[in-house]
């Protein structure tokens, strides 16, 4: 397994935070200070990706939902609440189907379980983007994606601040890891897996997410028994745009589980 880099903070049920392809640990820095004086929060960096160990060939989603399972099983003494946006939403559906006891409860934000033929083509088409031209090429088009047009001109809530720090991010992220994970994620296909989820479930939408529209996750939220949706008003980086808005809809959804009060 490749060494991840993560950080542990707080007390209390542990919650993981598994980032979005081309992001890292520090895209959940608010989302994390709201959770974490009443649960322990442990994020990671997705291989290749952060400060973690970069592996060189493939990727697919069962490999990151792997790494994911032995981060928990040597990080935490109990099932945890699994928390993951976009490509980490489809490592929490691997996840809950391949390694049950590790966890209690999942919340996919902003993801998908399938994608139709159209939106493979994109993913093709950026795919050779980003081989061709380097990462640059794609970073005005992804924040466009990730982020509303009010955040992107926002200067007094921090909004612009975000979204320097997501292209930063983005711009650092190993090419080849990223095309990888484009790879990974745009043969995903868990409408039948997804049936077999038992665990608590919440699904998370942005309502103005072209990457992922509200549909994918109602297909998402339709598949696992007993999941609930939520919808926020923003584009595609749900826990960036709204970080407050996204801490509480996890903390409101853990704190219906009565064995799970900190």
């Amino acid at each position: 397994m490749p060494q991840l880099n993560f950080v542990k903070q707080g007390k209390g049920p542990i919650i993981v935070l598994s980032h979005a392809l081309g992001s890292d640990l520090g895209m959940w820095d608010e989302v994390a200070a709201g959770l974490q004086t009443r649960y322990t929060v442990l994020r990671y960096d997705h291989r290749s990706h952060g400060k973690s160990e970069v592996v060189p060939g493939t990727c697919t989603i069962a490999g990151l939902a792997e790494d994911a399972a032995a981060l928990i099983a040597g990080q935490a003494r109990e099932p945890v609440h699994f928390v993951g946006i976009s490509m980490g939403g489809m490592v929490a559906q691997a996840l809950a189907v391949r390694f049950p006891e590790l966890i209690r409860s999942i919340v996919v934000a902003n993801s998908a379980n399938y994608f139709e033929e159209p939106r493979r083509t994109s993913w093709l088409e950026r795919i050779k983007t980003v081989r061709e031209q380097g990462m640059a090429a794609i970073a005005e088009g992804t924040m466009q994606r990730w982020f509303t047009r009010e955040c992107r001109a926002d200067t007094t809530n921090g909004g612009i601040e975000r979204v320097a720090k997501a292209r930063a991010t983005l711009l650092a992220t190993d090419r080849d890891a990223y095309l990888a994970c484009c790879e990974a994620i745009m043969t995903i296909d868990f409408r039948t897996s997804n049936g077999l989820i038992h665990c608590p479930a919440l699904v998370v939408a942005g309502k103005r997410d072209e990457s992922t529209p509200e549909a994918m996750s109602r297909c998402i939220a339709l598949a696992i028994s007993g999941a609930q949706l939520r919808v926020l008003d923003t584009a595609h980086m749900s826990a960036m745009e709204q970080p407050l808005s996204f801490a509480k809809l996890v903390s409101d959804f853990i704190e219906t589980d009565p064995t799970d009060s900190p």
